[in-house]
C-alpha cells in the first residue's frame, strides 16, 4: 500500500518541477517579448520621423531615419523570434515524463491491490459458506 503512495508523491513532485520550469519559461517570454515591443514601437517612432521628414523636405532622403528604424525593426524581430520559439527545457521534459510514469505505475498498482481485495474476499466468503453448518 506504500507503493502507490510513494509513486503518487513522485508524480506531484515531478509535476511541482515541471510546473516552476514552465513558469521560468513563461516569464523569460514575456520579458523577451516586451523587449521587443518597446523596439517595435521605437522602429514606429522612427518611422513616423523619417515620413515626416520626407514630406517637409519634399523628397529629400532621410537616410538617417530609415537605417535607425530598419535597425530597430530588426532587434524586434529577433526578440520577437526568441519569444516565440522558447520551446519546453530538457528537465521540464523529463519531469513530465517522470510523472506520467509514476501515476501509470500507480493507477496499475492500486488496480492490483483492488483486485487483491475483492478475490480475497471472495475467497474469505467461500471459505466461511463451506465451514458454516446448513
Amino acid at each position: 500500500m506504500l507503493r502507490p503512495l510513494r509513486l503518487a508523491r513522485v508524480a506531484a513532485e515531478a509535476e511541482g518541477l515541471r510546473l516552476r520550469y514552465v513558469a521560468q519559461r513563461t516569464v523569460t517570454r514575456v520579458i523577451v517579448g516586451l523587449i521587443a515591443l518597446i523596439f517595435l514601437l521605437a522602429a514606429l517612432a522612427f518611422f513616423h520621423a523619417a515620413f515626416w521628414f520626407w514630406l517637409r523636405r519634399h523628397f529629400e532622403s532621410p537616410a538617417t531615419s530609415l537605417i535607425v528604424a530598419g535597425g530597430d525593426l530588426l532587434i524586434a524581430f529577433i526578440f520577437g523570434l526568441f519569444a516565440a520559439r522558447s520551446s519546453p527545457g530538457r528537465l521540464e521534459t523529463e519531469a513530465l515524463e517522470i510523472r506520467r510514469r509514476a501515476l501509470e505505475n500507480a493507477t496499475s498498482t492500486l488496480a492490483y491491490s483492488t483486485l487483491a481485495t475483492q478475490a480475497l474476499r471472495i475467497g474469505v466468503n467461500m471459505f466461511r459458506r463451506g465451514r458454516s453448518p446448513s
